[in-house]
């Protein structure tokens, strides 16, 4: 076992009043009925919606990328945060200022749910978190 993950001045670990910490997760949703309605400047929208939302909730994105109809996040958070209330509080966010700010998209979407209700959240380790982060910085060149 590599011994240098113990050395407190060389590790990813996160420092918090009485706990240590190291948690990522890969985190994937889709649009409803995977329209590609993320597209023409709103995909550079919602990329600065979440990190005004990583920044109001105090959880770092790693990486991240917006496709036509679904996203990838790459999400260092404290351990205090619930999976799927941080999904929930992205995807509310920016589905309510995304229908604010562009009304035509719920032309778009039947029933008026710009995400899928379902998403995908798997952990990451250190040893596979740069190959997750490359995975997703690559995916526009991918479509």
């Amino acid at each position: 076992m590599d011994k240098s993950i113990y050395n407190i001045n060389n590790n990813d670990l996160t420092y918090g009043r009485g706990y240590v910490y190291s948690l990522q997760y890969h985190i994937v949703w889709c649009t409803e009925y995977r329209k590609q309605i993320l597209q023409n400047g709103i995909d550079g929208e919602v990329k600065l919606m979440l990190e005004e939302i990583a920044e109001e909730y105090s959880f770092q994105i790693l990486a991240m990328e917006v496709m036509q109809d679904h996203i990838h996040l790459l999400l260092d958070c404290k351990p205090q945060f619930r999976i799927s209330d941080m999904v929930k509080i992205m995807k509310g966010n920016t589905a309510r200022w995304l229908f604010l700010k562009h009304p035509e998209l719920k032309q778009s979407l039947w029933g008026g749910h710009l995400w899928n209700p379902s998403y995908c959240a798997v952990t990451v380790s250190d040893r596979s978190r740069e190959q997750v982060t490359r995975y997703i910085n690559s995916q526009k060149e991918r479509a």
